[in-house]
């Protein structure tokens, strides 16, 4: 994977450049990156060091470990990243990434505390987004949407 890839956190006042990527994207259910993340599992992918820049702002850090510490935006709480201190990749959260789309999974990490509700994710109604549902809300919505958008900007905050 070698494309110039941007994200950010949901805010924008974090924002990132990886010029290229790992081979390594994977979502890892272990306990801590669930803790981490606040939801089933934690969805990563590696950009080596030197490939790496923060573009706006620098994410504030959390040591989950002695040798691990895990990044999030200080004023939105996104979670950004997981990194070994003596790593030679960042692994950033692909749901930061403007389009976590192209992105494609390659495995999955930390079995032994998958949490049963992913199995079920298959066998769930599936519902329309709110754009698609109800478009006066959804243009409500966007009317008072903070959210950064999907690309760089020179704007912030929104």
């Amino acid at each position: 994977m070698s494309d110039v890839r941007y994200g950010g956190c949901q805010c924008g006042a974090i924002r990132y450049r990886a010029m290229s990527l790992r081979d390594n994207s994977h979502v890892c259910h272990c306990r801590m990156c669930q803790k981490a993340m606040g939801n089933f599992f934690a969805a990563l992918v590696g950009v080596p060091l030197q490939d790496f820049a923060w573009t706006r702002g620098e994410a504030a850090v959390f040591r989950s470990s002695a040798h691990v510490e895990r990044g999030f935006c200080s004023a939105c709480g996104t979670p950004l990243f997981f990194r070994q201190d003596d790593g030679t990749h960042i692994s950033m959260t692909i749901g930061s990434f403007d389009h976590p789309e192209t992105i494609p999974l390659t495995y999955q990490y930390g079995m032994e505390r998958k949490l049963p509700q992913v199995a079920q994710l298959a066998d769930l109604p599936n519902n329309a987004t709110t754009e698609e549902d109800d478009p006066e809300e959804a243009a409500a919505i966007k009317r008072s949407n903070r959210q950064h958008p999907d690309h760089e900007t020179d704007q912030w905050p929104i």
